[in-house]
């Protein structure tokens, strides 16, 4: 398995790789995001949905599990949904269910981002993107964030963003 990941620094930096990442999804996207507390994966849905133009307070819905965000698709500026699911507090299937988990991945009109992927419990779909955090030990600000997308078939590409370090 092949393996690039992009260094960031700073809120901004992620904020911008995120940005950047935005520019190749499409309504019906899901997008797996994996990493420690802390790691960027919030600050990294705040620049997927920045590129959107969502006019909302983007926060982790934590408590409230999912958030639904309005948005625009560039360049066209077509209606965009974008939903924020948070995973943490989930611990079993039946949770998914109740949350309307299947519900929300089915919805072809809109952008999944799913904070804590990994407590899906293999409810995610074959097609997605995943974003895998890393932070560094050694250097407390850097993060090493690597993007792979995986398709119907399970096979996987890196995805490389063309600006980022």
């Amino acid at each position: 398995m092949e393996h690039h990941y992009h260094i960031t620094h700073t809120k901004t930096e992620t904020l911008d790789l995120a940005k950047e990442f935005a520019a190749t999804l499409m309504a019906g996207d899901v997008v797996a995001l994996y990493g420690d507390l802390g790691a960027g994966k919030t600050e990294f849905v705040r620049g997927i949905c920045e590129y959107f133009h969502v006019g909302d307070i983007v926060s982790s819905p934590t408590f409230t599990i999912i958030n639904s965000y309005e948005g625009v698709m560039p360049p066209d500026e077509e209606e965009l949904k974008l939903y924020h699911l948070d995973l943490y507090r989930i611990n079993s299937t039946k949770e998914l269910q109740e949350i309307g988990f299947d519900e929300c991945l089915a919805a072809q009109d809109s952008i999944k981002l799913i904070e804590w992927a990994e407590k899906a419990n293999g409810s995610l779909p074959r097609k997605r993107y995943s974003v895998i955090f890393t932070l560094d030990d050694k250097e407390e600000d850097m993060r090493k964030i690597e993007i792979r997308r995986t398709f119907q078939d399970d096979t996987d590409e890196v995805v490389n963003i063309a600006q980022a370090s």
